[in-house]
């Protein structure tokens, strides 16, 4: 008959001690609560290891025993592929679904930033990055028609309407949901007296969109968005046409860094050289200083304005005194080049 050695009896205390380990891990990994807290910011960073993720979720409160999480992570084959970022999660989860969550990307927070002056060139691609949806949702929830309807929009897209703002949408929002969002902010940001004041101008409001979306793509400095606005009100009134820069630009689907001459004969209701007024539509996402702007232009008598090479504006009453402000802008861009 062979006795157990001290090392025998070791070796089994630690298989004896890993085996009950291991039970209380499953055992605790399985206990879900039937009452769920509010939701909790849990952020994972980059390249968090499982430990890491744990200490993260326990410091948040929906892991009591971090230890026993690890191993159960390892046990159940969930200690790899922790996706990183921000997510929203409620207490009372099972083990079994916080690391589904962690693995999958449930509950991941998915934020996208939307600057003053972008359009739908730029906003459709980064919302369909930001919520892991085919451009082709995104590109139909912009033409959604009930949402058309109820802003009174004469246009066949939100153009204008998707309120430039950071947003963070839940793990699985649909294009169409996050859609509705930046629309609601849109309408959250419009406030009730400007409606008063669309009748002392004779405006809709989706011509003081349109309005704004231009003064938005031409402003630089904030404190010229008024006179730039001022500039547009007049040759509105005088029944000028707008030539705006920037429709040209919308007419030929995006950004330009230069509009030649030729660029100004495509046919397009945008193209407010060619055409009286203002365009079908707004031609951007404008700010909330933009809109104000064109709801409330300066009280100045300038009908031309043309860019310095440092950002700013030079603005005329006169055709023969802008003339002579755009050749002094080419001299100085020349000299600008030349010192490059």
């Amino acid at each position: 008959m062979r006795f157990a050695s001290r090392a025998d009896s070791r070796v089994s205390s630690s298989a004896r001690r890993a085996l009950g380990i291991a039970a209380c891990a499953v055992m605790l990994g399985a206990c879900e609560s039937n009452v769920r807290g509010a939701p909790v910011k849990v952020t994972i960073p980059p390249g968090a290891s499982l430990r890491t993720a744990a200490d993260s979720l326990h410091r948040a409160g929906l892991v009591a025993f971090p230890r026993f999480f690890r191993y159960y992570a390892k046990i159940t084959g969930d200690d790899h592929d922790i996706k990183a970022g921000t997510y929203s999660m409620r207490s009372g989860e099972s083990w079994s679904r916080l690391l589904t969550a962690l693995r999958d990307g449930e509950g991941l927070e998915r934020k996208v930033t939307i600057p003053e002056g972008w359009n739908l060139f730029n906003i459709v691609p980064a919302l369909a990055t930001a919520l892991g949806a085919p451009s082709e949702s995104v590109s139909v929830a912009v033409r959604d028609t009930a949402m058309l309807r109820e802003l009174d929009i004469p246009t066949e897209t939100l153009e204008g309407y998707l309120f430039p703002d950071t947003y963070i949408f839940a793990y699985g929002t649909s294009p169409h949901i996050a859609v509705r969002e930046m629309v609601s902010r849109f309408e959250q940001v419009w406030e009730p007296a400007w409606d008063d004041r669309l009748q002392q101008l004779a405006m809709s409001r989706n011509d003081v969109m349109a309005l704004a979306s231009i003064i938005e793509r031409e402003a630089r400095l904030p404190e010229e968005r008024p006179v730039i606005s001022a500039v547009y009100h007049n040759r509105l009134r005088l029944q000028m046409p707008l030539q705006a820069d920037p429709t040209i630009e919308y007419a030929l689907g995006g950004h330009r860094d230069r509009i030649f001459y030729k660029d100004l004969e495509i046919e397009s209701p945008y193209n407010t050289y060619r055409h009286p007024g203002l365009p079908p539509g707004p031609i951007a996402s404008p700010g909330k200083a933009s809109i104000e702007a064109a709801l409330f232009p300066a009280a100045v008598p300038y009908l031309y304005f043309v860019a310095s090479p440092d950002g700013h504006h030079e603005f005329r009453t006169t055709f023969k005194a802008h003339t002579e402000a755009v050749q002094e802008a080419r001299r100085e861009r020349r000299e600008h080049s030349s010192r490059e």
